[in-house]
């Protein structure tokens, strides 16, 4: 059986192999006639973009693991037992693939961005969303162990769509500590309580997960750090 049009994995069906065509009955007439029309295809098991994801949380784990100069496209290929044809369809290079990771962290900042809004941030407010973006970072502590690991290779990325987006989530950061509707002793504790939190979170990892118990030892004793900037 010819099929144009298509590419298919399936194996033939046995009519097709005995160089017959299938025989389908009609349902009014009870007569039979035949058809090249092929079988449907079975639903796809991993769409795009999980498939895309799960070559980032391989990456991530190798160069978290042995760094990016240490970790080859091969490898993260034989680590999701895939082709490195396969990798090449998500990504162009290795580069691509830190930089999309570098790009997760971005996400946490827009989502914090969208609960703020633009009537003038509370200390209290300030407060609950720093603890909600600790939430999310911490549940992702691995971006940053990367990060940290991997900072000559992510030095490098310069590119204009990435420094673009960079800017503009800085830029409204900017906008919330310059707002002269807060007050300056309020904006002062609001800045110094964020960069707490990012400056603990990317330099001292490896320093607080010698264990599970010091890890959640320190995640308590970072929040109690944020609140004590925040409150005074």
């Amino acid at each position: 059986m010819t099929q144009t049009g298509h590419k298919t994995d399936s194996l033939p069906d046995l009519e097709s192999t005995a160089g017959l065509e299938p025989v389908v009955a009609l349902p009014e007439t009870g007569l039979s006639t035949t058809t090249d029309d092929p079988a449907p295809a079975p639903a796809e098991v991993d769409d795009t973009r999980d498939t895309r994801e799960r070559i980032l949380d391989a990456a991530l784990e190798l160069f978290t693991e042995q760094g990016y100069a240490g970790t080859s496209l091969r490898q993260i290929a034989e680590q999701l037992g895939v082709t490195k044809a396969a990798l090449y369809y998500h990504f162009e290079s290795k580069e691509d693939i830190l930089l999309a990771l570098h790009m997760r962290l971005h996400e946490f900042g827009k989502e914090t961005l969208k609960k703020i809004g633009d009537e003038p941030v509370t200390l209290a407010k300030w407060g609950e969303l720093l603890d909600d973006l600790l939430d999310q970072m911490l549940a992702q502590r691995t971006i940053f162990l990367m990060h940290e690991r991997n900072q000559a290779a992510l030095e490098k990325l310069h590119r204009q769509d990435h420094d673009a987006e960079h800017e503009d989530i800085q830029n409204q950061f900017r906008r919330v500590l310059a707002d002269p509707r807060v007050p300056l002793r309020d904006r002062v504790r609001m800045a110094a309580s964020f960069g707490a939190v990012f400056s603990s979170l990317f330099m001292s990892f490896d320093a607080f997960s010698a264990s599970s118990e010091d890890e959640q030892a320190a995640d308590v004793l970072l929040r109690e750090v944020i609140r004590d900037i925040v409150s005074g």
